[in-house]
């Protein structure tokens, strides 16, 4: 007990010394946790919903290994407590770590390198004094030598990172464009994920002057899911969609034409619910100022006569009865869904992706909407991989592609296996309830 009042003492004076520091320039730091919220930096360095926040710990897959998350919380021993600015500003504007070596770069410095200093100050005084440190010692990558050596990160860094510069609006342009424009290509690093990448691991562009593979879409699944084009095309980007329809979407992950799924859904809950109504504005005005890949607009989609069919009662096109049996009853026979609750299907650009993972994945594993500021209830689709084969998932996928206008290229059963071999699927079937997967008697018949 002796021991036990002095070590008290301690840390209770431990405390409100960082408690203390956490009343200096209180804007600043207020301002530094809003521009963190931007940048989304709690769903990378927070281990899942019971991970201390920002203790890091987050397994990341990539195609050489797994690596992990960082501790950024200002713990001295295991966090970054001993950083200076400039430590801090070099690892998240340029990717170098205090003790010098390259950061891989699924930290996305490439696009954090146009974050201005002024709000680098801002986060560096959050993360200083607004954040409780937390010791957690990080965890090594699993990536087998010589793979997991450090050295030849740096090459990659010289020749495709840029020398950060603070961003400059263009005084010609829309002031919210502007304003859009550096929160997407810097903090909200949407391109990290909704831009393609060359063979060397680096986005093909990283700002629309530098060519309209910017934000087209990615060209692999990420996480199990593939990331849509932001552009201007109609069939599988943002064509279809008002600038209010996306500034609803960017808040509460659902409008009257869709709800967000996959990795987005953290976007939403962790990050974009929480900025401004004229930050959203503006991301969204940008975003649809963005003309389509290619520079031509796409047709409407000309209906076709599948809704009438089904609802005469003629369910002989190929995928159609496991609809009526499976989907009709929330998304409707006519693809338009309930208004933000069951998304439509008919001209939904997800679905209509050039690779079909997300939607083979969202038919194995189904999915369960955030709850968040404007939007507080849960909506769950549940799975259907536990009961329907490889053939019936591709059947009732290949009918939502090419119905109501619709129009994306087949899949084949061996693209469902692929994708329910993939083990994070399996576990998230499980975490839906299904205690039948993997090893459901027809689940593969």
């Amino acid at each position: 007990m002796k021991a036990f009042v002095p070590a008290l003492v301690l840390s209770a004076l431990s405390f409100s010394a960082w408690a203390q520091d956490a009343t200096v320039s209180s804007e600043l730091i207020k301002r530094g946790e809003y521009l963190a919220r931007a940048g989304d930096c709690v769903a990378c360095h927070t281990n899942g919903k019971s991970g201390k926040t920002f203790a890091g710990g987050l397994a990341m897959e990539t195609p050489i290994g797994t690596i992990y998350s960082t501790n950024i919380t200002p713990d001295k021993k295991t966090g970054i407590g001993d950083y200076s600015f400039e430590d801090f500003d070099n690892a998240v504007r340029k990717g170098v770590a205090k003790n010098g070596s390259t950061l891989y770069p699924a930290m996305p410095y490439p696009s954090f390198a146009l974050v201005k200093e002024d709000d680098m100050r801002a986060m560096y005084a959050y993360f200083m004094h607004g954040v409780p440190p937390v010791e957690q010692a990080n965890q090594d990558s699993d990536i087998p030598w010589p793979l997991s050596m450090r050295w030849p990160l740096s090459i990659w860094r010289g020749i495709f990172a840029p020398t950060p510069a603070d961003f400059v609006a263009d005084a010609t342009a829309d002031p919210v464009i502007e304003r859009g424009r550096y929160l997407v290509e810097g903090l909200g690093h949407c391109g990290a994920c909704h831009t393609p990448r060359s063979i060397t691991m680096q986005e093909k562009a990283l700002s629309n002057n530098d060519g309209d593979d910017y934000l087209s879409g990615s060209n692999a699944p990420i996480d199990g899911w593939v990331a849509s084009s932001l552009r201007s095309d109609r069939q599988d980007g943002l064509g279809s969609w008002s600038e209010a329809e996306l500034t609803e979407f960017l808040k509460t992950g659902r409008n009257d034409k869709s709800i967000v799924f996959g990795g987005m859904s953290d976007v939403v809950e962790h990050s974009l619910q929480y900025l401004s109504d004229e930050d959203l504005t503006a991301i969204s005005r940008y975003l649809k100022s963005l003309p389509p890949k290619g520079g031509q607009p796409q047709a409407a989609p000309v209906e076709d006569s599948v809704a009438k069919d089904l609802w005469r009662g003629n369910d002989s096109k190929p995928g159609a009865a496991l609809y009526v049996d499976n989907c009709a009853a929330c998304h409707r026979t006519d693809g338009v869904g309930y208004k933000r609750a069951f998304p439509a299907l008919k001209g939904n650009p997800v679905v209509q992706t050039e690779d079909a993972t997300s939607l083979i994945h969202i038919v194995l594993t189904g999915n369960t909407t955030p709850a968040v500021k404007g939007a507080v209830s849960n909506i769950t689709m549940p799975p259907f991989g536990w009961r329907l084969n490889d053939q019936q998932v591709a059947d009732v996928v290949n009918f939502i592609r090419s119905s109501w206008g619709n129009s994306a290229k087949p899949v084949s059963a061996s693209d469902v296996a692929d994708v329910r071999k993939d083990r994070s699927m399996i576990r998230d079937e499980r975490e839906m309830g299904s205690a039948a997967v993997p090893d459901h008697p027809d689940a593969n018949k």
